[in-house]
C-alpha cells in the first residue's frame, strides 16, 4: 500500500546510461552505424547500375562491331531510334535480358539485350513502341529471350492502343537454339495479325531480312526500305542457284526497288536511313494511335473556299489526252502536301495520304499517264490495300475517277482478273468510313461501278461537266449496237461517224446520270476543294451499323 492508502502499481525506473542518454535514444544510436552501411550499399548499387547501363548503352560488343556498321552505311540501333522518336523520349525495356541458351559455346557469350532493343517514346508528341534488331549482336538473330521481348512489347503496344514501329536488321533465326528461335517468330506473326486493323503497324528494313523472318513486315500495314543496305526475300541467291539454276545478286533478288516497283512488297523507298526514318515520323503524324481515334487534325492555313482555276486547265477536255493525276492532287489538299504510298508500284492508280480542311484523308485516283489509267490486277490490289487501311483507321476516303475500264489481255484473265480485281469491289463495298467520289471524264463499264460509284455505297458522289459515264465508250457502244446497219450502209464510215454522234448525245452527255439520280451534282471544277471539304465536314459524325458477323470472306 502506498503511504495514502492507495495500492501501488507497477512502478517504472528510468534509468539513465553512463552518458545521460535514455533507453530509446541509446536502442536509436545503436542503429546508425547499420542504417548508415546499408545508405553506403545502396549508393555503391546504384552507381553500379549507372554504370552497368552505361555499358549496355553504348552497346555492342566492342568498338570494332560499331565500325564495321558505320562501314556498311548503316546506323546502330540505337542512333535509329534516337532519329525515329522526339529527342529524350525513349523509355526502354529490358536492357539487362540475356539469353540462357547452351550449347556451341553460347553460354559463355550472354551480351545484354540479347540483339534487341526494345521500349516506347514519343513522335510529335504522341506515345509511339519500337523494337530495333542490333546487328552488332548475333547479327541480329532471333532467339528465345530476343523473341520474348519482342513478344512483350507487341503486347504492351496492343494494351496502349499506339503504334508499333519494328526497325529491322537481322539474320533470321538463331540457328544455335535450333526451333527454339522458330517458335519466336511465331508469337510475333500471331500478334501481328492480332494487332492488324487496330494499332498501325510499320515495319522499316534497315538490312537483311530472310526466310520466315519476311514474313511479319508482310503482315503490317507499312514498309520502309534504303537501298543498297536493305534486303527481303524467303530463299536467298544461293539457295535460288541450287534449286532452279539462276543467278541473282541479292539487290536484283529482294533489294528495295524490286519490292518498290515489281513486288509491291515495300510502300516506301528511300536513298538512306535518316530520309528513311523522318518519313516514317511524318507517316505517324497522318495516322490516329488506334482504330478508336481519328487521325490527327492540323490547323488549316489553306484557305476551305480557295478556288483551284488551275484545274480547268490541268485536265484536258479530250477523253483519250493524258496528264497527271497527282498535279490535280496536289491542287486540291491542303498546301498541295501528299504523302503518296506505292508510288512506283502500279503507277496506273495513284494512293495517297492528304489533309482536306485539316483533316487527314486517304485519295484512291486514277492515273491517265499510265496506260490510261485503267485498272489491272496489280492497280486493283494496291488501291483495296489502301482503302482497307483507311477503313480500319478511320480516314476518309476521297476517289477521283477518271477510268476507261479493265485492262484486257490473256494475260490478265489467266493471271484471274476477276478475282483479284473484286478485291478491290469487296474493300469499297466494306468501308464504312465517309466516301466521297468524284468522275473528272470518263467512267466506263464494271471499273465505274468498282471505283467507289454510289450503287456501291459512296455517301457522296459529284462528276465535273466534262464527265462520261457509259457502259462502253461511245465508239464501242456504236459498233455494236449498230453493226449492221453500220455494214449495209453506203459509206459505213460516215455512218458510224454520224451513230457514234447521236449515241453520245444521247446517253453520254454530262447530266445523263445526273438526271437519273446516280450523282449528287454536277460542280465546277473551281469549286472542287470546297465542295470535299464541305462533304468531309458533314459526314465526320457518320455512323454505320454492320451486319453481325465474324469476319468476311473476301476475295484472295
Amino acid at each position: 500500500m502506498s503511504a495514502d492508502g492507495t495500492a501501488a502499481g507497477p512502478t517504472t525506473v528510468a534509468t539513465a546510461t553512463p552518458d545521460g542518454t535514455e533507453p530509446a535514444e541509446r536502442a536509436e544510436q545503436s542503429e546508425q552505424p547499420e542504417q548508415s552501411e546499408q545508405a553506403v550499399d545502396v549508393r555503391a548499387g546504384a552507381a553500379r547500375l549507372r554504370a552497368l547501363k552505361e555499358l549496355v548503352e553504348r552497346g555492342g560488343p566492342d568498338e570494332r562491331a560499331t565500325a564495321a556498321q558505320h562501314a556498311k552505311g548503316k546506323l546502330t540501333a540505337r542512333e535509329r531510334i534516337a532519329l525515329l522518336l522526339d529527342e529524350g523520349s525513349f523509355q526502354e525495356v529490358e536492357p539487362l535480358r540475356r539469353h540462357r541458351a547452351t550449347g556451341f559455346g553460347l553460354e559463355d557469350r550472354r551480351p545484354h539485350t540479347d540483339g534487341v532493343i526494345t521500349g516506347w517514346g514519343t513522335v510529335h508528341g504522341r506515345t509511339a513502341f519500337v523494337y530495333a534488331h542490333d546487328f552488332r549482336i548475333f547479327g541480329g538473330a532471333l532467339g528465345e529471350a530476343h523473341a520474348q521481348k519482342i513478344h512483350r512489347i507487341m503486347d504492351r503496344a496492343i494494351a496502349a492502343g499506339a503504334p508499333l514501329v519494328s526497325l529491322n536488321d537481322g539474320a533470321g533465326a538463331r540457328i544455335q537454339e535450333g526451333v527454339t528461335a522458330l517458335a519466336g517468330y511465331g508469337g510475333i506473326f500471331t500478334r501481328n495479325a492480332r494487332a492488324s486493323g487496330v494499332i498501325p503497324q510499320i515495319s522499316v528494313m534497315l538490312g537483311p531480312c530472310a526466310g520466315g523472318a519476311a514474313y511479319s513486315p508482310a503482315l503490317t500495314d507499312f514498309v520502309f526500305m534504303v537501298r543498297e543496305t536493305s534486303q527481303m526475300f524467303i530463299t536467298g541467291p544461293d539457295v535460288v542457284r541450287t534449286v532452279t539454276g539462276e543467278n541473282v545478286t541479292l539487290g536484283a533478288l529482294g533489294g528495295a526497288d524490286v519490292h518498290a516497283e515489281v513486288s509491291g512488297v515495300a510502300h516506301f523507298a528511300y536513298d538512306d536511313e535518316r530520309t528513311c526514318l523522318e518519313e516514317v515520323r511524318f507517316l505517324l503524324s497522318m495516322l490516329p494511335r488506334n482504330n478508336r481515334e481519328t487521325a490527327p487534325a492540323a490547323p488549316a492555313e489553306d484557305p476551305v473556299d480557295r478556288r483551284c482555276e488551275a484545274l480547268l486547265d490541268l485536265v484536258p477536255g479530250g477523253g483519250n489526252r493524258p496528264y497527271d493525276m497527282r498535279w490535280v492532287i496536289e491542287e486540291i489538299v491542303d498546301d498541295g502536301e501528299v504523302l503518296e504510298v506505292h508510288e512506283r508500284w502500279a503507277a496506273n492508280v495513284v494512293v495517297a495520304l492528304a489533309r482536306l480542311g485539316g483533316q487527314v484523308v486517304g485519295i484512291v485516283a486514277n492515273q491517265p499517264l499510265v496506260l490510261a489509267g485503267v485498272l489491272d490486277i496489280d492497280a486493283s490490289e494496291k488501291a483495296a490495300r489502301f482503302v482497307q487501311m483507311c477503313d480500319a483507321f478511320n480516314i476518309p476516303l476521297v476517289t477521283l475517277v477518271d477510268v476507261p475500264g479493265f485492262l484486257p489481255g490473256v494475260g490478265q484473265e489467266h493471271n484471274g482478273i476477276i478475282r483479284r480485281g473484286a478485291k478491290l469491289l469487296y474493300a469499297y463495298c466494306n468501308a464504312t468510313v465517309p466516301r466521297i467520289s468524284l468522275i473528272l471524264r470518263k467512267a466506263y463499264g464494271g471499273a465505274y461501278i468498282v471505283m467507289d460509284s454510289r450503287s456501291v455505297g459512296a455517301d457522296l458522289s459529284y462528276a465535273w461537266p466534262s464527265n462520261e459515264i457509259a457502259v462502253m465508250g461511245a465508239e464501242g457502244a456504236a459498233n455494236v449496237i449498230f453493226r449492221r446497219r453500220i455494214r449495209s450502209a453506203d459509206d459505213p464510215e460516215a455512218t458510224r461517224r454520224q451513230l457514234v454522234k447521236e449515241y453520245k448525245a444521247e446517253l453520254m452527255h454530262p447530266y445523263h446520270a445526273a438526271e437519273r439520280g446516280l450523282l449528287d451534282d454536277v460542280v465546277d471544277p473551281a469549286d472542287t476543294r470546297r465542295v470535299l471539304v464541305e462533304g468531309l465536314r458533314m459526314l465526320r459524325t457518320k455512323h454505320a451499323d454492320l451486319t453481325a458477323r465474324k469476319h468476311g470472306n473476301p476475295p484472295q
